[in-house]
């Protein structure tokens, strides 16, 4: 066996002898989800681990610090079914420390491994799979894009082999809705890094969901697949850098981003851009004017993200925003009317119709505000309506079921009446007369202490 240096640095840090040829051209990109066997022995040969021994094959992504410097590396150059011995120097392994007790310090190791197989590097929030990235061509740099970052990239989207868009792409990551794209992009675009080219395979949800796209020939709940390549970006504004009237600046660009974005529509985007107002103004020591405008701008925002809210059906983060928005303004009439809103879709018109109450005690002639009391008193008719229907059905059950009781625990009276007659009688229950039998032998029969009949010695 040959052995190659395959260090980066040609040092002589890790040695690799092929024992065993893989199968193809492919090696696993780095994230991905590498499985191996692997026996490691100290330059004596005396074995420290192997996960051959446990019959356990090991799972570990592939650089991602997961694991020593030297399987990174080498394990990034093997082939499915490959076989390989590796002699790692100590700083590449566990370094002048070592792992106690099995790994003296400064000590060189060898490992046999044995590629088993990889998986794409998931990306999923929910780690399903459901976003899975395999790189084709490695990044130039360590910094990878941040939500707001201006982005210069070319995207390929594929789905069953053909190709549906082909673009070169200019967004701000966070925006990528405004120009068509899909939010399983984005998410995996936040781990590239600049020069980087990866395919990216999206689940439906984070794709075209179960909608689809018939002008571009996607059915509903499709997977589809993306080349991406990050060409450039700039990075975004970190905020703790901004001093106060530079926040403030920086408010009014989010302001107007939200009203765009609502006004086409697009909902979420506008309550990305709405958040960001409360975001950059947050922290800060705003004085004077500079308060006022402050203050103006995170009620605009609350009650902007309220409004987005109501929209998207999101009525408990609706109501919250109102509740912000009426700390720094009490008894704004707008919060009010949509808190009262978001309780009326709750469906809690006792509540709601307080709100409603109270716009009009500062506005009046507020319509508006008027039709909701009405809807909310209809509500709550109908809800008294149901309540009373409801019980007495359930009075009328109860009245039922306590009259079949009451006959029942009757038809039980008149057979302990009966069972507990004098047997020596000469009328017999239920009116027959006795036999001759039962008039010679009146003892034959005798109850006992409960009331049932048992034969007893004569």
């Amino acid at each position: 066996m040959v052995s190659v240096d395959i260090s980066p640095k040609n040092d002589g840090g890790v040695l690799k002898e092929i024992i065993k040829e893989g199968i193809g051209d492919e090696t696993a990109p780095p994230g991905s989800n590498v499985t191996v066997h692997y026996t490691g022995t100290l330059l004596d040969g005396s074995k420290f681990d192997s996960s051959k021994d446990r019959n356990e094959p090991f799972t570990f992504e592939l650089q991602k610090r997961t694991v020593i410097k030297a399987w990174d590396i080498g394990v990034a150059t093997m082939k499915k079914g490959e076989v390989a011995m590796f002699i790692c120097d100590p700083k590449y392994a566990y370094g002048a420390k070592g792992s106690p007790p099995t790994i003296p310090p400064n000590a060189t190791l060898k490992f046999e491994i044995e590629m088993i197989d990889w998986t794409d590097e998931d990306l999923s929030p929910e780690k399903d799979r459901s976003i899975q990235k395999s790189q084709i061509t490695k990044g130039k740099k360590y910094s990878v894009p941040t939500e707001g970052s201006l982005m210069s990239i070319h995207l390929t989207g594929m789905y069953d082999g053909k190709v549906f868009e082909d673009r070169d792409v200019q967004f701000c990551l966070g925006e990528g809705e405004d120009s068509g794209i899909v939010e399983g992009v984005e998410k995996a675009l936040s781990s590239f890094k600049i020069g980087e080219t990866s395919k990216v395979k999206l689940a439906s949800k984070y794709a075209f969901k179960d909608v689809g796209k018939p002008e571009l020939g996607i059915p509903p709940n499709a997977t589809v697949e993306y080349i991406l390549e990050l060409k450039n970006f700039e990075k975004a504004v970190e905020f703790w850098t901004l001093k106060d009237d530079e926040r403030i600046e920086q408010a009014k660009i989010f302001k107007e981003k939200g009203t765009n974005y609502f006004k086409k529509d697009k909902y979420y985007l506008a309550i990305t851009m709405y958040n960001k107002i409360t975001e950059v103004l947050t922290s800060g020591n705003f004085d004077g004017s500079l308060k006022e405008e402050k203050d103006s701008l995170m009620l605009s925002a609350y009650l902007n993200l309220a409004l987005c809210y109501l929209k998207t059906d999101k009525n408990v983060e609706a109501k919250n925003a109102c509740n912000q928005a009426l700390e720094l303004k009490p008894n704004n009439e707008k919060a009010l009317y949509r808190r009262g809103q978001a309780y009326l879709a709750l469906a809690s018109p006792e509540i709601a119709i307080a709100d409603f109450q109270e716009v009009l005690k500062i506005e009046p002639k507020n319509t508006a505000a008027v039709k909701q009391i009405g809807v909310c008193n209809n509500l709550i008719k109908k809800h008294l309506t149901k309540e009373k229907n409801l019980y007495a059905n359930m009075f009328e059950k109860f009245a039922q079921q306590d009259k079949q009781k009451e006959e029942k625990l009757q038809e039980q009276t008149d057979v302990m009446s009966v069972a507990l007659g004098e047997w020596g009688q000469e009328e017999r229950p239920g009116g027959r007369d006795a036999t001759a039998f039962e008039k010679e032998n009146p003892n034959i029969l005798m109850l006992n202490a409960n009331g049932t009949g048992e034969f007893q010695d004569m």
